[in-house]
């Protein structure tokens, strides 16, 4: 683990649920030693699927097991004296504090940036919230999907026309809680800009990530028109598009396809053997195809596409240099030959879920390899040699720590 590229450095996280623990996760990925602060009664992600045979627990749950691998894990409640010093002995002996209380908490706990910085000058401290620390939102509560509607992620997707009413669609919630792994990057890329800086400086800062405002990166472009021309692209209209391109349903699941180029179009009719509608005056050109409606074109090609499989259209079409991409299903990606041989999911056992695939790490390094180290933590899995080894506490003093509900 000494040759990761984060090697040495020492993370706190007291962050619940996906964008927090996320952040730490990649940071944990590159090598840092990340300790995972949980309330006694646990990451509120432990309550979250998916579960194994979809039976609850608070160990199985596969959302905290992916956000939390590579971590230490140990239990503390700030609602006392005592648990608040042992929060600030904590936070002496790291580098990076990652929190996403809302805005005030910390301050009121008695441990906001700048008393945390007076024990430790160095401290990174990276603070997620909604709406960020400033502003008349600031206060607001929010969960991931007002998040992704407050950004306009909502109305801008699907980002492709599917079909001839898309601008008219009614705003769709994201898949996969990608808003908060984006907000979780968005803080990551930070913090790691940070601590490069204290490798000069030898000083800290304070990170203020707002989750809207990392998502409205997401739609740079779209907001750059509106500011520029002040008009709303919402969706991508399709009379923006060849009427030939989009998604087509195939044998085995659907391709997206651009047959926007005069070279693509006749490599698809190369492909499809030149059929007879083909010939019509109104595919003669660039400029005649693009006046074309979805209507008009995409009843042509659905018999023939349906007629083969995503593989079959995918190296047709490549060889003849035109771009088309297989949709693949969630279940079908880990199966996938090229995901095979980039090893990229991996296999770990876990003390209560068993052994398990996980995603890898994000990128490869040719010199300092990212790997998975350890499972996610059990609840307080490590307070023994958090609390133990690194500030000394004895057993009695971790019974009574415990008796009295501060771990």
């Amino acid at each position: 683990m000494s040759d990761r590229p984060l090697s040495g450095t020492r993370v706190l996280e007291y962050a619940q649920f996906v964008s927090g623990p996320y952040c730490a996760k990649l940071l944990a990925d590159l090598g840092a030693e990340v300790t995972k602060v949980e309330p006694p009664q646990g990451d509120v992600a432990r309550k979250r699927g998916p579960f194994p045979d979809d039976v609850p627990h608070p160990e199985r749950s596969g959302l905290f097991l992916y956000a939390n691998t590579n971590k230490l894990g140990i239990t503390l409640s700030l609602d006392s004296d005592e648990g608040r010093e042992i929060f600030k002995r904590l936070v002496e002996r790291s580098d990076i504090l990652v929190e996403d209380t809302p805005p005030g908490t910390m301050e009121e706990l008695g441990l906001g940036y700048e008393t945390l910085r007076q024990l430790n000058p160095r401290l990174i401290m990276t603070s997620i919230t909604p709406f960020g620390q400033s502003g008349p939102h600031r206060n607001y509560k929010a969960h991931y999907l007002n998040l992704s509607h407050g950004s306009g992620l909502g109305h801008a997707t699907p980002y492709t026309p599917l079909e001839p009413d898309i601008m008219e669609r009614e705003p769709v919630r994201e898949g996969g809680l990608i808003g908060e792994y984006d907000c979780g990057t968005t803080a990551a890329v930070a913090t790691l800009s940070a601590l490069y800086l204290a490798m000069f400086t030898e000083e800290g800062q304070y990170i203020d990530v707002s989750k809207q405002e990392a998502l409205l990166h997401l739609q740079r472009p779209e907001v750059a028109i509106c500011l520029a021309d002040g008009e709303s692209t919402n969706r991508v209209e399709t009379e923006h598009l060849d009427a030939l391109s989009g998604m087509y349903p195939c044998k085995d699941g659907y391709v997206y396809a651009m047959f926007s180029e005069d070279h693509h179009w006749h490599s698809l009719m190369d492909f499809m053997g030149y059929p007879d509608w083909a010939q019509d005056e109104k595919f003669s050109t660039v400029e005649r195809r693009r006046q074309l409606e979805v209507e008009e074109t995409h009843p042509l090609l659905k018999p023939w596409l349906a007629e083969h499989t995503r593989e079959e259209i995918l190296h047709g079409l490549q060889k003849r240099r035109t771009p088309l991409g297989p949709i693949y299903r969630i279940e079908e990606v880990p199966h996938t030959e090229h995901m095979k041989v980039r090893e990229f999911f991996v296999e770990m056992d876990h003390p209560e879920a068993g052994r398990l695939s996980y995603p890898s790490g994000t990128a490869k390094f040719s010199h300092s390899p990212v790997s998975l180290q350890r499972p996610a933590p059990l609840l307080g899995q490590h307070n023994e040699e958090v609390y133990g080894k690194r500030l000394g506490y004895g057993s009695e003093e971790l019974s009574r720590l415990k008796d009295t509900g501060i771990i």
